[in-house]
This record gives structure tokens, C-alpha cells and sequence, in this order.
């Protein structure tokens, strides 16, 4: 996409509709939608090259951010928090105060990270004792329990109550926090995680919503969306610009609780003949639109390009 705010080409997901909005928002003619809490994980494994990181691409189809490649994740689910699981790593309060909501809401969190990465990834961040984790998630009878899952059929406190596992939360690191803007017709309050692939366990496109899956390094999917040839969203390129800093998976993880865990919300304004659409603390996110109904947002880059919360 042509950025003008920086002059250079890229691939930030913009939604035409996304002015119009605007211009409703900024007329109180458009109450925002109240944002729903969802988790991601950024799945990190160490290689020659440093580590990569897993990322999905969002089918064409989706209504929210098609085509976008993001993390493994999605919303809470209402259960998340309704009992007492197995619990290893920081107590339920440590996260609260990390994650700036209540014990239950922490909870919730947490869970719906690793219990989206095993839906979508078939990765289980979970094991027997809290110092063990599970090896090979393949096979019928996990592939039963992860569709269970998923249709909501089985919650994840009952799944692993069935299976004798006990939460890890100990292998996740709290990253970054960002919500949907208010003029979105779809809101997300997303926490992004980092997280190590488990010894013994393997990704794979688990996820009706994922048409690819891939293992890249942080620095060349940042790359990609530099040159307009990934498509990606405000959140999945900051995170992806932190995540090339670090050397290791271990290290991203030991970074992690120094992160800046302020949410960020994208602010709307008025200006001149513009809308100026911005993130703050993330300036290369600026956009300079046209303050006209008529306008057109700038089109998808072309091939490579695909056809995303995160």
C-alpha cells in the first residue's frame, strides 16, 4: 500500500470502510463497540538462523482482516475462568497485576492463550506436573479433544481435568497489549504472548480460518510487510520488530516482563482536510487520509501479497 504519512510502500491491513467510520465516530453519530478480550501467542523455536517465529495467514474470507497473517489466537471464552484448573508458574494475582485486570479475568487470559494455541496450532502448552510438559499432540484422541474445543463442546478447564495436565503459565511471557480501534466494527482487547515450541511437539495449520502456516524469523516477516509483500496489522509488525531484537527464544522470554504492557489504542483526528489515523508510540502506523466520503482506500499490495486478531 502506498503509505503517505512515510512515503514508502507497505502492507498494512486498511479497511475502506475505515473513514467513514471515522467521520461517524468523530460526529457522535457511531457508538463504539464494546471490545471483546482475546490472546495470542507468538510460538518462538531457535534455528541456525535465530529464532522463528509461527505465524498463520487469515483466509480471504474472513470479515475481520482477511488475508492478514497473524499469530495463533482468539477471544475468551466465557468458561475460561468459571473454576479452579491446574495452575503452574505465577500465581493467578502475579498475572493479574501484569495483565491489568482481576484474578478471574487473569485467569481467563492465560487460558484462552494456551488454549488457542492448541486449538489452531495443536501445540499444548500443559503437562502432567508443574514441571513437565506434554510431548507428541498428535493422534485421534487428541485431534477428538482439540475439535471438542473448539465447537465449544468441552471447556478447557474440563479438558484438562480429563487429560490430569496442569497449566504452564510459566512457559508464557506477557508482550504487549493492543485494542481494536473504536470506530471498528469488530473490537478486540488483545494480549500477545511469547512463548518456546515445547521439545516434542510440532505445529500445524490446525485452524479453519488459516489458509498457510510458516516459520519465519521476526526480521524477514517484518520485511515482507516492508516491501508490500505481507499483508499485516498495526500489532503483528510492532511485536514482530521487539521479537528481532532477541537473539534466542529464551531470550525473548526473559525480556518479556520488562515489556511496556500499555495498552494501545489507535486515536482518530480531524485535521484540515485529513483524518489522521495514528497508534501511539508507533509512528510508522500514521496514515494521512482524505476527510471525503468518496474516498478510496489504497488497494492491497499485489502478488505475493495473500488475498488477522492480531
Amino acid at each position: 500500500m502506498d503509505d503517505p504519512a512515510s512515503g514508502r510502500a507497505n502492507g498494512q491491513w486498511y479497511p475502506p470502510e475505515w473513514p467513514d467510520r471515522i467521520r461517524a465516530l468523530a460526529a457522535g453519530a457511531l457508538t463504539p463497540v464494546t471490545p471483546k478480550r482475546a490472546a495470542t501467542v507468538m510460538l518462538l523455536k531457535d534455528t541456525g538462523d535465530g529464532p522463528v517465529v509461527h505465524m498463520l495467514r487469515r483466509r480471504t474470507s474472513m470479515a475481520f482482516a482477511g488475508g492478514a497473517y497473524a499469530y495463533p489466537g482468539g477471544g475468551v471464552d466465557p468458561r475460561d475462568d468459571d473454576r479452579d484448573i491446574g495452575w503452574a508458574g505465577p500465581t493467578r494475582a502475579w498475572w493479574a497485576d501484569r495483565l491489568g485486570v482481576d484474578g478471574a479475568g487473569a485467569q481467563a487470559i492465560v487460558c484462552a492463550a494456551v488454549r488457542e494455541t492448541f486449538e489452531e496450532a495443536g501445540v499444548l502448552l500443559a503437562g502432567p506436573t508443574g514441571d513437565s510438559v506434554v510431548g507428541d499432540t498428535t493422534g485421534a484422541d487428541w485431534e477428538a479433544d482439540r475439535a471438542a474445543l473448539v465447537a465449544r463442546e468441552l471447556s478447557f478447564a474440563e479438558f484438562l481435568d480429563r487429560r490430569g495436565l496442569v497449566l504452564r503459565s510459566d512457559l508464557l511471557g506477557a508482550w504487549a497489549r493492543w485494542i481494536t480501534p473504536e470506530f471498528e466494527s469488530r473490537r478486540y482487547d488483545t494480549w500477545f504472548f511469547v512463548a518456546a515450541l515445547p521439545e516434542g511437539q510440532r505445529t500445524r495449520n490446525a485452524s479453519t480460518e488459516a489458509d498457510r502456516t510458516v516459520w519465519i524469523t521476526p526480521a524477514d516477516a517484518a520485511a515482507g510487510y516492508d516491501k508490500g509483500e505481507l499483508l499485516m496489522m498495526p500489532p503483528t509488525v510492532a511485536t514482530l520488530r521487539g521479537l528481532a531484537e532477541c537473539g534466542t527464544a529464551a531470550e525473548a522470554l526473559a525480556s518479556a516482563p520488562g515489556r511496556d504492557m500499555t495498552p494501545v489504542l489507535a486515536r482518530a483526528r480531524l485535521d484540515g482536510g485529513e483524518i489522521v489515523l495514528s497508534w501511539p508510540g508507533h509512528d510508522e502506523f500514521t496514515k494521512h487520509v482524505p476527510d471525503t466520503p468518496s474516498h478510496t482506500a489504497p488497494a492491497t499490495p499485489s502478488a505475493p501479497t495473500p488475498g488477522a486478531p492480531a
